[in-house]
C-alpha cells in the first residue's frame, strides 16, 4: 500500500492574495474559500484527486497564521516552464508580485530562485515538459 501526494498546505498572512497569486502563476482556479482564512485551489484541468488511483497535480491550500515567515524554507516548489523559455517565464512571474531571492546561490544554477509575495522560496527551472 502507498500513499499519493494530494495537498501541500502552506501557512500565510493573507490567504487570498497568495492564492490569487499562486493561481495566476500555475493557471490554478479557487477550488474552495473558509471563513476561517483558509483558500484551496487547483488546476481546473483535472478531477479532485482522493478519488483518483493515480497520480493528479496537487491543490495547494493557504491558512491564515499569526505568526510570520522567519527563515529560508525547508521545502520549495520547483516550476517548469512548458510554453515558454525560462527567461520569460520568470519575467512573467515577477511581474505577477514575484521577487528575486537569495538563498545562497553561486550563479552557476540551472534553475532561478524567486520567492512569493510572502517571501516563500520557489524556483523556476529551465523549460522542458514535466
Amino acid at each position: 500500500m502507498t500513499s499519493k501526494f494530494t495537498e501541500l498546505a502552506i501557512d500565510c498572512a493573507d490567504p487570498y492574495r497568495l492564492a490569487q497569486f499562486w493561481c495566476a502563476v500555475l493557471g490554478y482556479e479557487v477550488r474552495d474559500e473558509e471563513e476561517e482564512g483558509v483558500v484551496t485551489i487547483g488546476s481546473p484541468l483535472v478531477p479532485e484527486g482522493r478519488s483518483r488511483p493515480g497520480p493528479v497535480p496537487p491543490t495547494l491550500t493557504f491558512a491564515r497564521v499569526p505568526e510570520g515567515k522567519t527563515t529560508k524554507n525547508r521545502l520549495h516548489l520547483d516550476l517548469n516552464p512548458t510554453d515558454t523559455d525560462q527567461e520569460a517565464e520568470v519575467r512573467r512571474v515577477l511581474a505577477l508580485g514575484a521577487r528575486p531571492a537569495d538563498v545562497g546561490q553561486t550563479g552557476d544554477e540551472s534553475w532561478v530562485t524567486l520567492a512569493d509575495p510572502e517571501g516563500n522560496e520557489f524556483c523556476i527551472l529551465a523549460s522542458r515538459q514535466p
